[in-house]
């Protein structure tokens, strides 16, 4: 999620932020045959560079938020140390300082399910650096059985108990504990498109780049799992700053997680819940206040006050083949107030598969392709139709609008054994909801490597 102008080229950084990996989760592939030494801490790093952009496209008109119908092309690049230590059995300790730098087309700008997950809705022409992550983990062993995990970014090698309940504390981002899928959840690797790499219409707790501080704990027990959680909102919506007083702007998660296996295939199935307490403006109080204040204008700015606004969603993954996997997720959202933090989007519903190499000897290489179709509630349609502006999108009008249909391919090819190139193409249908604009065909490229 990146944000602001284009700038030149600058492949700068190395390795990858891998979320599911980032917290622990369990890393689902057969245990390695030779037992794993413990470590008592680790450094891994990443480097990822993106480069995308789009041909000129159908606009007879746009707004402060639209995607721009000229030809463009922006590149973002991001670079992160991954070190862990672990202070005492089952404790480990996480920092991630990163250097980030670039900018999404069009400011990450003017489509509801936005074309890079590595474009944040900030940006800058020079690298900066920052901290997305630093957090504890404590695991405690509810048995004797354990499992080998090898080590990995934000995460130790060594053994755990197969039930167990994990907890972990400070900064990082939600999706690295919730809504994990191994096929579609990994702007490094797989999918690029926010919308399919996680579930459009969960609005989870974040600052402008996607992380913020909370408490999660996890329970696993044979083959269920069940997480919650109590993350810091913004400030005010879709602000870089977090709210600084505890418990003010919050919000709650509780995930369920059922794994299990199709003849001999490997599946899992989560079903997600969450609330968020926080000051957002309702999109027929906005429209009412700015008619009859025309002066002010129609923004949810002006009417918010403390209000509820919850989701639920459902996400399936499951192994096809040897080496064929499908995924499916679907949300809802309550549509009368303002998205909080990630996108514009009410309604989601994605799907897709990926294939590794393996049929043609290229076993490090993959192929994916997926579709997603968003959807934005009727209150939310008629806000931006009378010139209202939300997270992302915002054409200053919307006389014919319409679902917003995204469908991405891409081929990642391995280089080595720690970098790969990957080329992705996606093509959007009704951008911003607006079938006025568009369609649009986005090509990139995007190389990364880890050690």
């Amino acid at each position: 999620m990146q944000k602001k102008k284009n700038g030149a080229i600058r492949l700068i950084k190395a390795g990858i932020t891998l979320v599911a990996v980032a917290t622990g989760q369990p890393v689902w592939a057969s245990p390695p045959d030779e037992p794993i030494e413990a470590e008592d801490w680790a450094i891994h790093g990443q480097f990822t560079g993106t480069l995308q952009g789009h041909p000129s496209f159908t606009s007879p008109y746009s707004g402060p938020e639209s995607l721009d119908h000229k030809v463009q092309h922006n590149e973002t690049t991001d670079a992160t140390l991954f070190a862990g230590i672990a202070p005492w059995a089952g404790g480990a300790f996480w920092v991630n300082p990163e250097f980030d730098q670039g900018f999404g087309l069009s400011n990450t700008l003017g489509i509801a399910g936005f074309a890079s997950g590595e474009a944040y809705k900030v940006g800058k022409h020079r690298p900066y650096l920052r901290l997305p992550r630093a957090f504890f983990q404590q695991t405690i062993a509810l048995g004797s059985e354990t499992e080998q995990v090898k080590g990995d970014i934000n995460q130790l090698a060594g053994e755990r108990a197969t039930d167990r309940i994990v907890l972990t504390i400070g900064k990082f981002a939600v999706p690295d504990i919730f809504d994990n899928n191994q096929y579609a959840h990994d702007p490094k690797n797989d999918f690029l498109n926010w919308s399919i790499l996680e579930m459009g219409s969960f609005d989870y707790a974040a600052d402008a780049w996607g992380f913020t501080y909370g408490a999660a704990a996890e329970l696993y027990r044979g083959r269920w799992a069940v997480r919650a959680g109590v993350f810091d909102l913004s400030r005010v919506p879709n602000s870089p700053a977090l709210e600084m007083t505890p418990l003010r702007q919050y919000q709650l998660i509780g995930e369920i997680e059922e794994r299990h296996q199709i003849g001999d295939r490997d599946g899992k199935l989560r079903v997600l819940w969450y609330d968020s307490e926080g000051f957002m403006g309702g999109y027929d109080q906005a429209i009412a206040y700015g008619q009859a204040n025309p002066e002010a204008g129609v923004s949810t700015a002006n009417v918010r006050q403390s209000h509820s606004k919850q989701g639920v969603g459902l996400n399936a993954e499951q192994q096809l083949a040897d080496h064929l996997g499908g995924f499916l997720r679907a949300g809802v959202s309550q549509g009368k107030y303002e998205a909080f933090e990630f996108s514009d989007i009410n309604q989601s519903v994605a799907g897709g598969l990926a294939l590794d190499g393996s049929p043609w000897q290229r076993a490090d290489d993959a192929i994916g392709a997926a579709f997603v179709v968003n959807e934005l509630s009727k209150a939310g349609l008629r806000y931006l139709a009378t010139g209202g502006l939300g997270i992302l999108v915002g054409d200053g009008q919307l006389e014919h609008p319409g679902s917003e249909r995204i469908g991405e391919l891409y081929y990642k090819a391995a280089l080595t054994s720690y970098s790969a190139l990957t080329l992705d193409y996606q093509y959007v249908e009704n951008p911003a909801y607006n079938r006025d604009r568009g369609p649009v065909s986005i090509v990139g490229a995007r190389l990364h490597a880890q050690f």
